[in-house]
């Protein structure tokens, strides 16, 4: 019975104590590097939040800035737009007034030029006719 219980004070204070440590030591490293590990996933779904977070704002931003280009855009189109109509009507205006004076100084025109043709034909008709030459 002394050597047994000395066979077991041997193991435990050379193999068992020792073994023990080294277990407590693997295992706490080892909930270490979970703990870690968790720590170091929790910190990387912070950040990839975060950069979807300002990615959907730059986004935002970038379609703000087209909106306010492209109604930009709109509004010089519609001003060009307008400026052109107003010039095509303009010109419209400027062409009835020229054809309504043209045709008033061919109304006035008209008369007495249609009196020269009369006499011409009076002329004609009333000259002695040549014969021979």
């Amino acid at each position: 019975m002394i050597l047994l219980a000395l066979l077991y004070a041997l193991y435990t204070g050379i193999v068992h104590r020792p073994l023990q440590r080294v277990l407590a030591e693997r295992r706490s490293k080892t909930e270490g590097a979970i703990e870690k590990s968790r720590a170091d996933i929790a910190a990387a779904e912070a950040r990839t939040a975060e950069y979807e977070q300002k990615l959907r704002e730059a986004r935002a931003v970038v379609f703000r800035s087209q909106e306010v280009r492209r109604h930009a855009v709109l509004q010089a189109r519609t001003h060009a737009l307008n400026e052109a109509r107003s010039k095509a009507h303009g010109q419209v205006q400027a062409a009835k007034a020229d054809i309504e004076r043209d045709r008033a100084a061919a109304e006035q025109g008209l008369p007495a030029e249609a009196a020269a043709l009369a006499q011409e034909i009076v002329r004609r008709v009333l000259q002695p006719a040549r014969v021979g030459p």
